[in-house]
């Protein structure tokens, strides 16, 4: 089976691509990969994979039993990254992606600019749809800056 993250090695099998990231064999080494290997764990049901990949701090907030039921119904037609930001700041990366699905027959398009943190060594989604902490509080990413002139800076 070709991996469902359509990366740049699209010739590549989900075994050879996303499977070692879900099995936790390794970490993506880009926040592009990250978030190739999240729609790939969308694709395939594998909800832990997207909790653990999100902040640690917000992963408490995720509706786990919403993202399963939205996973299972969605038909995934495909993923397109627009653009990869790798460096924005010492921790920060973005990337621009458009994420094709269908429900009830009907196909839709999310298209999304994703920011990602970099916490010791591992990259993490910042998930937008959660509570995110008051711009004056400490950032959750443990950099000890406030959130506004952190991962904040992304959500204004």
């Amino acid at each position: 089976m070709l991996c469902p993250c359509q990366s740049s090695l699209s010739s590549l099998s989900y075994f050879e691509c996303c499977e070692p990231f879900h099995l936790r064999q390794s970490q993506p080494e880009t926040a592009e990969q990250l978030m190739r290997s999240r729609y790939s764990a969308y694709v395939l049901q594998q909800i832990d994979y997207l909790v653990a990949t999100t902040v640690p701090a917000q992963q408490n907030l995720l509706n786990q039993a919403d993202m399963l039921a939205w996973s299972q119904q969605a038909q995934w037609l495909g993923l397109t990254v627009h653009q990869h930001i790798p460096k924005i700041g010492k921790r920060h990366a973005q990337v621009e992606f458009t994420a094709r699905f269908a429900e009830n027959g009907q196909a839709h398009e999310h298209r999304e600019l994703s920011a990602f943190v970099q916490i010791d060594g591992a990259w993490f989604f910042i998930d937008p749809t959660v509570p995110l902490p008051s711009m004056k509080s400490l950032c959750f990413c443990g950099s000890e800056k406030k959130f506004k002139a952190c991962c904040g800076q992304f959500f204004k």
